[in-house]
Protein backbone atom coordinates (compact mmCIF):
# COMPACT_ATOMS: atom_id res chain seq x y z
CA UNK A 1 0.00 0.00 0.00
CA UNK A 2 2.78 2.42 0.88
CA UNK A 3 4.39 1.92 -2.52
CA UNK A 4 1.14 2.77 -4.28
CA UNK A 5 0.87 6.10 -2.48
CA UNK A 6 4.53 6.86 -3.24
CA UNK A 7 3.98 6.08 -6.92
CA UNK A 8 0.91 8.31 -6.96
CA UNK A 9 2.94 11.09 -5.34
CA UNK A 10 5.65 10.71 -7.99
CA UNK A 11 2.96 10.74 -10.69
CA UNK A 12 1.50 13.99 -9.31
CA UNK A 13 4.93 15.62 -8.96
CA UNK A 14 5.85 14.70 -12.53
CA UNK A 15 2.52 16.02 -13.82
CA UNK A 16 3.10 19.31 -11.97
CA UNK A 17 6.63 19.47 -13.35
CA UNK A 18 5.35 18.86 -16.89
CA UNK A 19 2.82 21.66 -16.47
CA UNK A 20 5.47 23.99 -15.07
CA UNK A 21 7.93 23.21 -17.87
CA UNK A 22 5.31 23.31 -20.66
CA UNK A 23 6.09 26.90 -21.79
CA UNK A 24 9.78 25.98 -22.17
CA UNK A 25 9.41 22.37 -23.34
CA UNK A 26 10.00 22.99 -27.05
CA UNK A 27 12.84 25.50 -26.74
CA UNK A 28 16.23 24.23 -27.80
CA UNK A 29 19.60 25.16 -26.35
CA UNK A 30 22.93 25.36 -28.13
CA UNK A 31 24.56 22.68 -26.02
CA UNK A 32 23.27 19.70 -24.06
CA UNK A 33 21.12 20.59 -21.06
CA UNK A 34 22.14 17.67 -18.88
CA UNK A 35 24.83 15.06 -18.38
CA UNK A 36 24.45 11.94 -20.56
CA UNK A 37 24.30 9.74 -17.47
CA UNK A 38 21.22 11.59 -16.27
CA UNK A 39 19.31 11.71 -19.58
CA UNK A 40 19.97 9.42 -22.53
CA UNK A 41 18.26 11.70 -25.06
CA UNK A 42 20.45 13.69 -27.45
CA UNK A 43 17.77 16.33 -27.90
CA UNK A 44 18.38 19.74 -26.35
CA UNK A 45 14.64 20.27 -25.87
CA UNK A 46 13.18 19.93 -22.40
CA UNK A 47 10.24 18.02 -23.87
CA UNK A 48 12.50 15.05 -24.64
CA UNK A 49 13.77 15.02 -21.05
CA UNK A 50 10.21 15.10 -19.71
CA UNK A 51 9.31 12.21 -21.99
CA UNK A 52 12.27 10.22 -20.72
CA UNK A 53 11.31 10.94 -17.10
CA UNK A 54 7.73 9.80 -17.86
CA UNK A 55 9.12 6.61 -19.41
CA UNK A 56 11.23 5.98 -16.29
CA UNK A 57 8.17 6.45 -14.07
CA UNK A 58 6.31 3.85 -16.12
CA UNK A 59 9.31 1.50 -15.87
CA UNK A 60 9.34 2.05 -12.09
CA UNK A 61 5.65 1.13 -11.86
CA UNK A 62 6.32 -2.02 -13.85
CA UNK A 63 9.31 -2.94 -11.65
CA UNK A 64 7.15 -2.48 -8.56
CA UNK A 65 4.51 -4.80 -10.00
CA UNK A 66 7.17 -7.43 -10.72
CA UNK A 67 8.89 -6.80 -7.35
CA UNK A 68 12.36 -6.26 -8.84
CA UNK A 69 13.96 -4.61 -5.81
CA UNK A 70 17.37 -3.58 -7.26
CA UNK A 71 15.69 -2.09 -10.33
CA UNK A 72 13.13 -0.28 -8.15
CA UNK A 73 15.86 1.35 -6.07
CA UNK A 74 17.87 2.45 -9.10
CA UNK A 75 14.85 3.75 -11.05
CA UNK A 76 13.47 5.65 -8.05
CA UNK A 77 16.81 7.34 -7.41
CA UNK A 78 17.36 8.08 -11.10
CA UNK A 79 13.84 9.47 -11.56
CA UNK A 80 14.23 11.72 -8.50
CA UNK A 81 17.51 13.08 -9.90
CA UNK A 82 15.89 13.67 -13.31
CA UNK A 83 12.93 15.50 -11.82
CA UNK A 84 15.20 17.65 -9.66
CA UNK A 85 17.34 18.54 -12.70
CA UNK A 86 14.29 19.49 -14.78
CA UNK A 87 13.00 21.64 -11.93
CA UNK A 88 16.35 23.45 -11.66
CA UNK A 89 16.38 23.97 -15.43
CA UNK A 90 12.91 25.52 -15.46
CA UNK A 91 13.86 27.79 -12.56
CA UNK A 92 17.11 28.87 -14.23
CA UNK A 93 15.78 29.31 -17.77
CA UNK A 94 15.53 33.09 -17.58
CA UNK A 95 19.06 33.27 -16.16
CA UNK A 96 20.60 31.01 -18.79
CA UNK A 97 23.49 32.67 -20.54
CA UNK A 98 23.73 32.00 -24.22
CA UNK A 99 26.01 29.10 -25.15
CA UNK A 100 29.03 29.54 -27.42
CA UNK A 101 29.98 27.90 -30.70
CA UNK A 102 31.13 28.85 -34.22
CA UNK A 103 30.52 32.57 -34.88
CA UNK A 104 28.01 32.39 -37.74
CA UNK A 105 26.07 29.45 -36.37
CA UNK A 106 26.17 30.82 -32.83
CA UNK A 107 24.72 34.14 -33.93
CA UNK A 108 21.70 32.41 -35.47
CA UNK A 109 21.30 30.06 -32.52
CA UNK A 110 21.35 33.02 -30.15
CA UNK A 111 18.73 34.72 -32.28
CA UNK A 112 16.62 31.57 -32.03
CA UNK A 113 16.97 31.46 -28.25
CA UNK A 114 16.14 35.14 -27.92
CA UNK A 115 13.09 34.81 -30.16
CA UNK A 116 11.94 31.74 -28.22
CA UNK A 117 12.11 33.83 -25.05
CA UNK A 118 10.22 36.66 -26.78
CA UNK A 119 7.61 34.14 -27.92
CA UNK A 120 7.22 32.78 -24.39
CA UNK A 121 6.74 36.26 -22.94
CA UNK A 122 4.35 37.36 -25.70
CA UNK A 123 2.29 34.21 -25.25
CA UNK A 124 2.03 34.87 -21.50
CA UNK A 125 1.04 38.49 -22.15
CA UNK A 126 -1.54 37.46 -24.76
CA UNK A 127 -3.10 34.88 -22.39
CA UNK A 128 -3.21 37.46 -19.59
CA UNK A 129 -4.94 40.02 -21.81
CA UNK A 130 -7.45 37.42 -23.03
CA UNK A 131 -8.33 36.55 -19.43
CA UNK A 132 -8.75 40.23 -18.59
CA UNK A 133 -10.93 40.70 -21.67
CA UNK A 134 -13.13 37.78 -20.63
CA UNK A 135 -13.60 39.40 -17.20
CA UNK A 136 -14.04 42.97 -18.46
CA UNK A 137 -17.45 44.53 -17.89
CA UNK A 138 -17.22 48.07 -19.29
CA UNK A 139 -17.54 48.71 -23.02
CA UNK A 140 -14.48 50.99 -23.23
CA UNK A 141 -12.42 48.54 -21.20
CA UNK A 142 -13.49 45.70 -23.50
CA UNK A 143 -12.54 47.71 -26.58
CA UNK A 144 -9.14 48.64 -25.12
CA UNK A 145 -8.40 45.05 -24.09
CA UNK A 146 -9.62 43.78 -27.46
CA UNK A 147 -7.11 46.06 -29.21
CA UNK A 148 -4.38 44.88 -26.84
CA UNK A 149 -5.23 41.24 -27.54
CA UNK A 150 -5.10 41.91 -31.29
CA UNK A 151 -1.79 43.73 -30.91
CA UNK A 152 -0.31 40.87 -28.87
CA UNK A 153 -1.61 38.32 -31.37
CA UNK A 154 0.02 40.25 -34.22
CA UNK A 155 3.33 40.49 -32.40
CA UNK A 156 3.17 36.81 -31.51
CA UNK A 157 2.49 35.91 -35.14
CA UNK A 158 5.43 38.02 -36.36
CA UNK A 159 7.67 36.49 -33.69
CA UNK A 160 6.66 32.96 -34.73
CA UNK A 161 7.30 33.84 -38.39
CA UNK A 162 10.75 35.14 -37.46
CA UNK A 163 11.40 31.92 -35.53
CA UNK A 164 10.44 29.88 -38.59
CA UNK A 165 12.81 31.94 -40.73
CA UNK A 166 15.62 31.48 -38.21
CA UNK A 167 14.96 27.73 -38.06
CA UNK A 168 15.15 27.59 -41.86
CA UNK A 169 18.51 29.41 -41.85
CA UNK A 170 19.83 27.08 -39.15
CA UNK A 171 18.63 24.04 -41.09
CA UNK A 172 20.48 25.26 -44.20
CA UNK A 173 23.63 25.96 -42.18
CA UNK A 174 23.70 22.56 -40.48
CA UNK A 175 23.04 20.38 -43.54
Amino acid sequence: MKTDSLLQTLEKQLAMLEARAAPLANFATLGPRFDRQLFQTRSTRLEACLTEARHNLNALKQAVEQQQLPQIAWLAEHLAAQMEAILRETDAWSLRSWDTGSPALTRWQRKRLQHQEYERRLLALWREREQLLAQATGFEEQQRLSREVETCAGRLQRCQKALQDIEAVLARMTR
